[in-house]
């Protein structure tokens, strides 16, 4: 099975604003926020003296990303990042328009919030984003409540068009960059991976490889 492939920034920003045309405060603009804004500053898990860093790219819709956080993940969060071996930087990387709003939230949230809610995401993908007869947004509505996003602060969130634009513009820049092609993509100490997404004996094995 192939990788989810990247959308192209006009569709996927087009579409978003389409998504946020209901939201019940003026978007922000996209000059409005600044270069230091926290919410788009780093979001790692492990210790800094780690002497190698792993880089994930992914996508809350994608199911492939859903595979990895519950299957593959929790391993590496025991053997890697709790032991000090590795440390992990997560990058948004959304593929819709609905996947840009659950980043839009997650980065919102306190820094030590967000890896939670991302795999908190991921673990439930099937109920909140693709179950039937479901509003995906209200789902995710009610998600983000259970990480203390009141009604209210979900709806400035989503009018944020300041924050929406600098995830599409920081997804378009690594996308080209780095020739991202799917999700999830990974970089060990800013090294492809390939392929370590399957197995924990595959991603624990490039990991050796690269030390």
């Amino acid at each position: 099975m192939s990788a989810p492939q990247p959308l192209g920034r006009r569709t996927l920003l087009a579409s978003a604003m389409a998504l946020a045309a209901s939201a019940s405060v003026p978007f922000a603009r996209a000059d409005d926020l600044p270069a230091s804004d926290p919410r788009m500053g780093p979001r790692l898990v492990g210790s800094p003296d780690a002497k190698m860093i792993v880089d994930e790219w992914f996508s809350l819709t994608c199911s492939h990303c859903a595979h990895f956080a519950q299957e593959v993940f929790p391993q590496i969060r025991k053997n890697l990042i709790d032991t000090g071996k590795i440390r992990y930087r997560f990058h948004d990387f959304p593929l819709d328009q609905v996947a840009l709003l659950a980043s839009m939230v997650s980065r919102s949230l306190p820094a030590e919030r967000y890896e939670p809610f991302v795999t908190d995401l991921l673990d439930h993908q099937d109920q909140w984003a693709f179950a039937q007869n479901i509003d995906p947004v209200a789902e995710l509505k009610k998600r983000a409540a259970l990480f203390g996003v009141s009604a209210a602060e979900f709806d400035k969130i989503n009018a944020d068009n300041a924050l929406r634009e600098a995830i599409i513009n920081k997804q378009d820049h690594d996308g080209a960059f780095l020739q991202i092609q799917g999700t999830p993509y990974f970089r060990i100490n800013d090294t492809p991976a390939p392929d370590v997404a399957q197995s924990y004996d595959a991603f624990a094995k490039a990991v050796a490889k690269a030390s």
